[in-house]
């Protein structure tokens, strides 16, 4: 059976001064892999707006983030949305290309059939890959240049199991 991801929740709280974060306050989200001497997989931290620092301080992408979105703290009593945006979807998908890990390998399928099912990555073809999993060969919908996407040959269950994470992971409720 594939590892199960285990992913921190989100705290509440801004990652780099502390403040609570207050019900209508805007936030950034972000995703990336743990610390390997941490028993999570992936981490989710949240920044208020003046805190959030897309990039390294030499002025780099942070090569580390897998995901990063913004969102709102619900207001009391608020129904939870449940969209994603796609574009986040599309981030989180190319950030995991080339992973070696199985868990991330098999959370980047799950992204692939959902990116399929909403019409934005189209299916060209497939061969035998390396581990007895398949290569598809894909590419975004308007786009030529090709991306790979290796098919552990999940069971249905297992694709179940890592929507659900996959969903954990991009709430953008607190």
């Amino acid at each position: 059976m594939a590892k199960e991801y285990n992913i921190t929740r989100t705290t509440g709280q801004c990652g780099a001064c502390g403040k609570e974060m207050q019900p209508g306050e805007e936030f950034v989200a972000t995703v990336r892999p743990a610390p390997e001497e941490t028993d999570e997989d992936f981490v989710r931290q949240d920044f208020c707006l003046p805190c959030w620092q897309p990039r390294t301080e030499d002025g780099a992408e942070d090569p580390n983030l897998l995901g990063v979105w913004r969102s709102r703290v619900p207001l009391p009593k608020e129904k939870r949305k449940t969209f994603v945006d796609d574009e986040v979807l599309i981030q989180f998908f190319e950030r995991l290309d080339g992973a070696e890990d199985p868990a991330k390998r098999d959370f980047r399928f799950v992204l692939a059939l959902i990116l399929m099912r909403k019409k934005l990555l189209v299916y060209d073809r497939s061969k035998p890959g390396p581990d007895g999993c398949d290569v598809w060969t894909m590419h975004f919908k308007g786009a030529e240049s090709p991306c790979t996407v290796l098919d552990p040959h999940l069971d249905e269950d297992r694709i179940s199991e890592v929507s659900g994470q996959l969903g954990a992971v991009l709430e953008a409720d607190l």
